[in-house]
């Protein structure tokens, strides 16, 4: 790590020109915001190959969008969210999901669930359905969509997309073949991420 630092500091933050002197002269400026999973496999920064201020990112157990909910709770995801699309102004929000996820595996399987404080009532917030018939996988991109229908419940992000200020996108990662797909809405179908289909 300490190697890791030194080199980050070389890159990134020597000299005048630096890029982080940038960032902190001008502020940040994304234009994409990426909702990911916490797991230490699925860094969206290290995947995509970004700079220090290229992306807005907020992670949570399963890459999950709760519904719009104005109650006297703590919206950690929610706060990123109006962070990032209300005074931001991103113009494109990346739903990241991914292969063995454990929340997903929490959710379908209640694996430990009198273990866990906040595990399983967190990803309780994808509802399963009775029966299901989808594995793990299959099952994190039913929730990525059902969290896509989440996002569109918060008025601002509603009203940006209808103004065609702001495009959703719904990214599976695939960990062991290290690949991106992407949902396509009108084949209701994922196909691997390339230049034509961003």
């Amino acid at each position: 790590m300490l190697q890791g630092y030194q080199a980050f500091r070389k890159k990134y933050a020597s000299g005048d020109q630096s890029i982080m002197q940038h960032l902190s002269h001008y502020g940040q400026q994304p234009e994409i915001m990426v909702v990911a999973c916490c797991d230490s496999r699925v860094d969206p920064a290290l995947i995509l190959q970004c700079n220090p201020g290229e992306l807005f990112v907020v992670r949570n157990v399963a890459n999950i969008i709760p519904p719009y909910e104005m109650d006297k709770g703590h919206h950690g995801t929610s706060a990123a969210l109006e962070l990032g699309v209300r005074f931001l102004k991103v113009k494109h929000l990346i739903l990241l999901g991914h292969s063995q996820c454990a929340g997903i595996q929490t959710l379908l399987h209640g694996e430990d669930a009198h273990e866990n404080d906040f595990i399983t009532p967190w990803v309780s917030l994808i509802k399963t359905p009775h029966p299901y018939q989808q594995d793990t996988d299959d099952y994190a991109k039913v929730a990525l969509n059902q969290s896509y229908q989440n996002c569109l419940t918060f008025p601002w992000i509603s009203e940006r997309v209808k103004q065609k200020n702001l495009i959703i996108h719904l990214w599976f990662f695939d960990i062991k073949m290290g690949q991106i797909f992407t949902y396509s809405n009108t084949q209701k179908a994922y196909h691997p991420l390339d230049s034509k289909n961003v």
